[in-house]
This record gives C-alpha cells, structure tokens and sequence, in this order.
C-alpha cells in the first residue's frame, strides 16, 4: 500500500475544477465503456458466429448435432476431466511450494527458481512434447541410453507429466505475486505471538494466499481442458475433447460438430467459474488485510528441516527437471542421431533460410504490443469488475475467462467467421493476430489482477476520493502501482504466449506474413526436427531475454519501493 498512502501523505491529490472534472466524467466513462465492449466483440461475437454454424444449416436451426453429443463423447468427456483434476491438484500444489521457496523460506538461489519458472513457459506445447519423447521415449537419453529401460511414453501418464510442469510455472508466479501483497507485519506478529513457522503458515499465510489458489486452479483445470496439442504428441490411444474437436477442425474440416464439442467442453468449465465466483465472494473480506507500514519489509520463515527439506527438493527437482527438458531441444539443433549414437553437426543452421528472420522480427512486434495493451486491458478490467460493482460484471467476468476454455483453433476459426466481412473486415490484416493473440490470453491477466485487487484496501481509494481525487487519477496513482505485480505477470504471459502460439492464429497468418512458431511447426509437422530445433532455439533465447527484464520487476520492485520509502521518512 506503499503508493496509495504516499500519495496521500504528500497531498498529491487537486480537487478539480467543474470543466477539467466534466472532462474528465468523459474519458472515465469512455474508457470504462471501450474497454468492457471489447470484451462483447473480440470474445464473445467470435464464438457465437462458430456456434452458429452448429446450428444453422441452410439458413434453418437445427439440432442434430446435439442429440447424442454426451452419448458420443462420454468417455473422451471423463478423460478430460480426469486429466484436468489430476493436472490442477498437482500443479497447484508444487506451484505453492515453490511460490514458499521464493517468498518467505531463507534458500539460496531464488533468482535461478524464478528464471527457471520464466523459461518454461517460452516453448511451445508440442516442442516440450518432442523433448519429453526424446529424453524419456523408448530410445530416450534418459530412460534407454542411461538407466536401459524400454518405456513407453505415451498415454494419459505421459499427458498429465507435461500438463503438470508446462503449468506450474504461471501458477507459481501468481501464488508469488499474491504473497508479496502480504503484510509481513502480520507474520511478524504471529511469530512474536508465539506461534512457530508452520502455525503462521497455516493460520496467516495460506488464508492470505486463498485468492491467488483459487485463481491458480481455476486457470490450470481450464487450461488443461482446452489442452489440444500435447494429448495429440504423446498421448497415444488416449483421447480428449479437445482434441477430438481439434481434428474435426484440422482433419475432417467439420467445423459444426467440432463447434459442438465445444459446447459440451464448456459445461465442466463453467461449473468451475461458478465455484471459483463463489469462493471469490466470500473472500471479500480479506481485502483490508494489506494495510502495510513503510518499513513492513521482507519476512522469512525457519521451518522445521523435514518441512524445509519437501520445500527444496520439490523446488529443485522442478527446476532440474525443466532446465534438462529445455537443454535437450537446444541440443537437439547441434545433434543428429545416426547409427545409433548422436554426432555434432551444423547442417541444420546451414539449411536455415536466414530471409525468414523476417518472421521473428514479426513475432517480437506483435508479441510487445499484445504484451503492453493486452495487460492494460486486463488490469483495468480486474479493477471495473472489482471495484465499480455495475450491472452485468459477473457477465463480464465469465466472458472475459471464456477462451481459456476452448482450445486455440476453435477461437482462431471463430475470428475468421466474425471478422470476415462489414462492419470489421481484420481477415488476413496483422491486427487480427494480434487482437486473438490479447484476447485468447485475457483471462491471465484478468485474474492476476482480481487476485491482487483483494489484497488492495478501498479504504484507501475512498480517502483518495475524499480529500478529491478523480476516479481517473485513483486509477493512475493508486491501483495502478499496487497492480504492479500483476501487471509483470501478465505482460510475461502475453508476450511468452504470442511468441509461442500456434494453435490459436495458424488459421489467421497469411502466407506472406507468416510468424516464428508457425515456420517452426511446419518444419516440425514435415519431419525436420533439428531444423524446428532451431526456430525453438531462437524464439527461446528471444523470450528469456525479455522475460527477465520482467523478472527483475517482480524480485526488485517491492525492494526499492521500501528503500525509497524508508528515504522519505
């Protein structure tokens, strides 16, 4: 609360004159209204234009589709249900954990943790995939080469192993950035109380940290759901929905019963978003608990060595894990395997066709500028929803939340149905990536944001407001800067996401206007996987650099802001 109670302290906050406040009614409500519509056109219209076309045959309704949807599809149903519960437990349960390393235990190597956590979210799903089959398959480095075993990798094992990681990472970051917004003084306080670590952890930190949990599971069991990519790598035999209407789409082009699929695939996801809004609500309460002093500063806990032990190994075996999995794909550019062992070569950087940098350099633009107006976007609707309590905002909500619960084509071909022709004719223009690739990513920076905004006192808003302050500038000085970390967060899902995405734009990207990941998954899909290696390779080196400029962001900020504010007193 450092920001909102400066501000106060200094006075900074004018009354304003009528004419300036007319004006500024204006921009408020403009910008309030321009951003809630967005919601209604890029998220809503393009799915209802892809339902439409289960429904309408020869400009007539009909339901056929739907009369034996569940019948057909029960087992694929359970199965994605059954991966999607396994999947979030899991995750969430290592992502808190590691969010505790990092927040509160007094481990050495946060810094490396938390880059290990930036890095695996930069490759996309299916190249993971690739490196699972190549470290763990039947001829994998790990499982043949160095332990002699013959395993089978694929199957729902498999799926829920790399659901689990390619998870963790996101949720851990929000459980970090919800935990900053703690008061250590009130760890402090429990410990000076008598209460031991693991009682302060129990009774003070974790109910804190409700907020951050449940936006962690809500987005893993979506996520997972609407996962199409690594059931079709490694899944093998086992299917899900979201794959089944993945290759309606891709492989029967059968785009009504793929939009119907969807359909049922949003059923258990929208039973998630009512328990996640009832949980939300009754957590109102712990909005007050983030009054802070200047000098709260940092608190690290001594936990039991047993408890501390689970702490480091989970951590660290995560982080081995993944810095394995990702050195295997950018060795897999150097290596080739003939003749049963693998040799150094550089045929594969040879046959790059450096003329396709352009692709990058696309890839780099469009993901800055989904990154900075995408999070913008989603913080100020965290905050109307939140905070403006208007008519219609659990609609909102829930509309905003929706793409992460349909797999990437299904909204790509929805852009392409809704956006074709008058009045918003984006097909085959480079704003129509850049829109899906915001608004497919929405509900991230959404929900970090929500997560916070119930760690951020009103109370300090209302003083604001008292001694006139505009809702503008509450905006701009207030929630804004307290909404820091959600913004970082968010700003490193968007531009990771753009840069990585395939499923959601390959129905949108020209030919003459191609991006980085849809040149990798052709020459992937085409069997020239040292070459896909590559582009894996450059995108990855890309987006860490980015990523940890982020980083420094969530590690420093809370730092120097206290620093700065021990200054002033």
């Amino acid at each position: 609360m450092e920001h909102g109670t400066k501000n106060l302290r200094d006075n900074k906050f004018k009354r304003v004159s009528s004419k300036d406040a007319l004006l500024f009614d204006i921009f408020d409500k403009g910008l309030y209204a321009l951003v809630i519509l967005s919601i209604f056109i890029f998220v809503l219209w393009p799915m209802l234009a892809v339902i439409k076309e289960s429904i309408f045959r020869d400009g007539t309704i009909t339901l056929d589709l739907y009369k034996n949807l569940f019948g057909e599809n029960k087992k694929i149903l359970f199965n994605s249900l059954f991966i999607a519960t396994i999947v979030t437990i899991i995750s969430t349960v290592i992502s808190y954990f590691i969010a505790l390393y990092i927040s509160f235990s007094k481990n050495k190597g946060k810094k490396i943790v938390l880059l290990t956590l930036l890095l695996t979210m930069i490759s996309p799903p299916f190249v993971s995939s690739l490196a699972y089959i190549t470290l763990f398959g039947r001829r994998g480095l790990i499982t043949h080469k160095l332990l002699h075993l013959s395993i089978n990798p694929y199957g729902w094992k498999g799926v829920v192993l790399m659901q689990c990681f390619g998870h963790i990472s996101f949720a851990t970051l929000i459980l970090i950035g919800v935990m900053k917004t703690i008061d250590k003084n009130m760890v402090k306080a429990s410990l000076d109380l008598g209460g031991n670590p693991l009682q302060t952890l129990f009774k003070v930190i974790i109910p804190l940290s409700k907020p951050g949990i449940i936006v962690s599971v809500l987005i893993t069991f979506v996520k997972s759901l609407s996962d199409f990519g690594t059931p079709i790598i490694i899944g093998g035999d086992f299917t899900v929905l979201a794959t089944e209407a993945y290759l309606n789409i891709a492989g029967s082009s059968n785009l009504s019963k793929a939009a119907a699929i969807n359909v049922l695939l949003l059923i258990p996801a929208l039973i998630a978003f009512v328990v996640y809004s009832f949980y939300m609500k009754n957590l109102q309460g712990f909005s007050y608990m983030s009054l802070k002093s200047p000098d709260s500063g940092e608190e690290t806990l001594k936990f039991p060595k047993i408890f501390n032990s689970i702490i480091v190994f989970i951590t660290w075996f995560f982080v081995i894990f993944m810095l394995v999995q990702y050195a295997s794909i950018i060795l897999s550019a150097f290596l080739n395997y003939s003749g049963n062992k693998y040799y150094f070569t550089l045929e594969y950087f040879k046959n790059f066709k450096y003329g396709k940098l352009k692709s990058v350099l696309r890839s780099v633009i469009y993901s800055f500028i989904a990154a900075v107006l995408g999070s913008l976007i989603g913080v100020l609707i965290s905050y109307y929803i939140d905070r403006r309590n208007f008519v219609g905002n659990k609609l909102v909500d829930f509309i905003s939340t929706l793409p992460y619960m349909l797999p990437g084509p299904f909204l790509g071909l929805g852009y392409i149905l809704a956006f074709n022709d008058y009045p918003l004719a984006l097909t085959g223009t480079a704003s129509i990536v850049v829109l899906n690739c915001i608004f497919k990513q929405i509900p991230i920076a959404t929900k970090a944001g929500s997560a916070l905004m119930k760690n951020i006192s009103i109370e300090t808003e209302n003083a604001a407001k008292d001694v006139g302050a505009h809702n503008i500038f509450v905006i701009k000085d207030i929630v804004f800067p307290m909404l820091k970390p959600a913004f970082a967060i968010s700003a490193v899902n968007f531009f990771t996401a753009t840069m990585t995405t395939v499923g959601a734009i390959i129905f949108l990207i020209t030919p003459s206007a191609k991006v980085a990941t849809v040149e990798m998954f052709n020459d992937i899909k085409s069997g020239n996987y040292g070459l896909g290696s590559v582009w894996a390779t450059i995108i990855i080196i890309i987006t860490l650099l980015v990523n940890i400029t982020f980083s420094k962001m969530l590690l420093n900020n809370g730092e120097k802001e206290s620093k700065k504010n021990v200054s002033r007193t």
